[in-house]
């Protein structure tokens, strides 16, 4: 503890430190293309290991002034460029110029990521696979939400699985949504309470990227990451701009989704102070497939509204403060002019969400040492109806708060031919949740404390690299503190080819409520989950090994990934029908003996450009198997198996995108789903029944052409199809018998939408 407070005092002295010393040294230049030898507008520059930068200006030009003196290296950064890093020697009382030619890829193959190691490294030098969601593929898919663009990454799918609120679910390598850790600016502030709706709360106007590591992280992230960590990193000011975009969507039958998104960036001449503020409003009327008068999608009207700011204490020390607030109003079943109770089925949440964090960071000037202390934090209250046959009962509220805060320390250090860097920390995150349904007898009081450290050592060059790392937690709900190891390897024997091999453990405290939280109608009444009082904790144990290969010649660009990947769980959570009581349907959780999951993920990039035709071609396919170690039933009706609910063996996505004259886009996606096993409970059928969904391919098409206004000032407009071949779910239930998680494919129709950006 001494040594917390130690490290934390030595930080917040760093504020003082000036920003840079006056020496009189300067630097000039300008940035080019290097196939079209243009000047390159809003390029990113910055002094490597300091909080130096600027952008160029709208003539591809830049000046950096007062530096400090000495060797240094500048680096040039730039969304759909290679980045490129060029020594410089900075003289005192001299203004040096440099000139940078950077080369346009059509693949962003080598970005820097943060979630592989908690610090910022190549991808292609990470220990483990790193995927990353960029802002293209959220322009390119239409996607208004995090829920909609993490289909198009190998081993992961995010499905609806409710009718009446669409719930969504996402599956990492074969694993429910309880087995991975989604984080908010790499903190583990997301809830179980969060995790049921978040992934539509988050829009994608305050994304900047999203990274995704599939396989256990449990040595930096906590428990809950046995099947991937999805990190959502929100946007930082870079230079000023002002970004005003809607997208409207319409299906066949006249519903509609309109989302609207307010986008501006702000930054100080000297840039030690930037803001980037965000706003965005969603508008969705509910949609009734098979005309029976019941909702299949629900109505949703959501708003967020946030900024995120950092102010440069010194050339080596930023502080950055995020905050952002969400309204989420979402009904679905029947009747919406008339209050829930008075409905033959309503699921009717209103959300109101503030989160927020704030950092301290600091790096010394020889960069070997870096100390961050940082502190999130997530308030939900929820005022929800779950009810049937106008059930006046049904009547919740929720209040929950989620918090982490913690200290890193990484000291980095030659060590004979290769470089060390050594990561400790250590971190508290509590959660509160209260979750009142009265009516049907629930009053659910939850404290959740967990203390954490964790230390890990990355030995690496630029052939191999080896990680070794713990984390040791104490749960308030379990007797004894738990350790979960990481240990990953990577060699990199030929150039471009990179062979990595990782082990993790992780574990789930029984105090998961997820499901729980979400009371799905069935049968004219409602269901209901508890837990066994018995329930012990779950580990997992998970092996991967992958092969990535990257290769540029002339304007191609190439990586292709091949990953296996094996997680073993014991004492694994199990679902099981208990009783009927009234209109109530009970589920206990309990515990069933064992479950493991193996399979490959396949993925494939390819690009091509050449003066101003550019092709982009995106591909991913994972094969996989998941069962249970014994047969199991979730029915007395239903025939034990093996095999897990909802978790295709086959599943895949492809993504095209055309650019055949400057300034027109074709965008051509796809998903496809293999068959599953899906439960269907008794309602509008007699009896509870296994269903074994077809096969089905979601496609998309979108076309984008950009008209510029004046200098820099862009509008773009877009139009297309999603869903194209319309191939949603035939054979919904009908009527107020139905069982409103009986749903299984795209999670909308058919839809036409039409789009207008303005970047100014």
């Amino acid at each position: 503890m001494n040594i917390f407070k130690n490290l934390l005092a030595a930080a917040l002295l760093m504020i003082a430190v000036p920003l840079a010393a006056q020496y009189d040294a300067h630097l000039t230049g300008h940035v080019l293309d290097e196939q079209t030898g243009e000047h390159l507008s809003f390029v990113n520059v910055q002094v490597k290991g300091t909080n130096i930068g600027t952008v160029t200006d709208e003539s591809g030009h830049y000046w950096l002034k007062d530096l400090p003196v000495g060797r240094q290296t500048i680096v040039f950064s730039f969304v759909g460029y290679e980045t490129l890093e060029l020594p410089i020697n900075i003289v005192e009382n001299k203004t040096v110029e440099l000139k940078a030619v950077i080369r346009e890829q059509s693949q962003m193959l080598d970005n820097v990521v943060v979630t592989a190691n908690r610090y910022a490294t190549k991808r292609q030098e990470a220990a483990t696979i790193v995927n990353v969601l960029s802002p293209q593929l959220f322009e390119t898919t239409a996607a208004a939400c995090v829920a909609d663009a993490l289909n198009f990454q190998p081993g992961l799918r995010v499905e609806n699985t409710c009718t009446n609120c669409g719930k969504t679910d996402l599956r990492i390598n074969g694993l429910q949504g309880q087995y991975s850790q989604i984080l908010m600016d790499s903190r583990p502030v997301f809830s179980s309470l969060a995790s049921v709706y978040g992934l539509e709360q988050v829009p994608a106007a305050m994304i900047d990227r999203i990274e995704v590591i599939r396989g256990g992280g449990s040595a930096l992230f906590g428990a809950n990451a046995i099947a991937g960590v999805v990190n959502i990193i929100t946007k930082e000011p870079v230079r000023n701009f002002v970004n005003i975009a809607n997208t409207s969507n319409i299906t066949e039958k006249g519903t509609y989704d309109i989302n609207t998104d307010l986008n501006a960036s702000v930054m100080s001449n000297n840039r030690k102070i930037g803001a980037y503020i965000f706003a965005s409003h969603r508008a969705r009327s509910a949609y009734d497939r098979n005309d029976d008068g019941f909702s299949d999608v629900p109505m949703l009207r959501s708003t967020t509204a946030g900024a995120r700011v950092f102010f440069k204490t010194s050339a080596y020390s930023k502080i950055t403060a995020e905050y952002h607030h969400t309204t989420d109003f979402r009904r679905g079943g029947n009747n919406f002019d008339l209050e829930p109770h008075e409905a033959d089925i309503a699921e009717q949440l209103r959300h109101n969400i503030d989160a927020g964090s704030l950092a301290f960071d600091w790096f010394s000037e020889d960069n070997k040492h870096f100390v961050s202390a940082y502190s999130a934090l997530q308030h939900i209250g929820r005022e929800s109806y779950f009810g049937a046959g106008k059930d006046p009962n049904a009547y919740g509220r929720s209040k929950d708060l989620s918090s982490n805060t913690g200290l890193q320390y990484r000291f980095s250090y030659p060590c004979g031919r290769v470089n060390g860097d050594l990561t400790v920390g250590a971190e508290y995150t509590y959660n509160g949740l209260q979750d009142k349904m009265m009516g049907y007898g629930r009053n659910m009081n939850q404290q959740v404390h967990v203390v954490g450290g964790y230390a890990q050592n990355e030995w690496h060059n630029e052939k191999w690299s080896a990680l070794v790392g713990v984390r040791v937690e104490k749960h308030n709900l379990l007797r004894n503190v738990v350790a979960t190891p990481r240990v990953t390897l990577r060699y990199t024997p030929l150039n471009g080819l990179v062979l990595r091999a990782g082990y993790s453990s992780g574990y789930r405290a029984p105090q998961t409520y997820d499901e729980d939280l979400h009371v799905a109608a069935v049968g004219g009444g409602v269901s209901m989950i508890t837990l066994d009082p018995n329930l012990r904790p779950e580990y997992s144990h998970s092996a991967t090994a992958s092969i990535d290969y990257y290769h540029c010649w002339g304007a191609w660009e190439l990586n292709a990934t091949a990953e296996g990947f094996y997680t073993y769980l014991q004492d694994v959570f199990f679902l099981r029908k208990d009783s009927i009581s009234g209109d109530i349907i009970h589920f206990t959780r309990t515990n069933v003996p064992g479950a493991w999951v193996s399979g490959l993920n396949l993925e494939a990039k390819l690009g091509f450009r050449q003066n101003k035709f550019a092709f982009s071609l995106s591909a991913g396919y994972t094969f996989q198997r998941s069962r249970y170690t014994e047969e199991q039933q979730w029915s007395p009706i239903v025939a034990a198996t093996k095999q897990m609910l909802r978790t295709p063996d086959h599943y895949g996505y492809v993504l095209l995108d055309i650019e055949p004259v400057k300034d027109f886009t074709i965008s051509i996606n796809g998903k496809a789903t293999g068959s599953m096993l899906v439960p269907h409970l008794a309602g509008t059928i007699p009896q509870d029944e296994e269903k074994k969904t077809p096969t089905f391919w979601d496609m998309s098409i979108r076309l984008a052409y950009d008209i510029h206004l004046y200098k820099h000032y862009c509008l773009e407009i877009s139009a297309g199809v999603k869903n194209v071949l319309d191939q949603y779910q035939r054979d919904l239930d009908k009527g107020p018998d139905r069982d409103a998680d009986y749903i299984y494919g795209p999670s909308q129709p058919r839809t036409y939408f039409a789009g207008l950006s303005l970047k100014l």
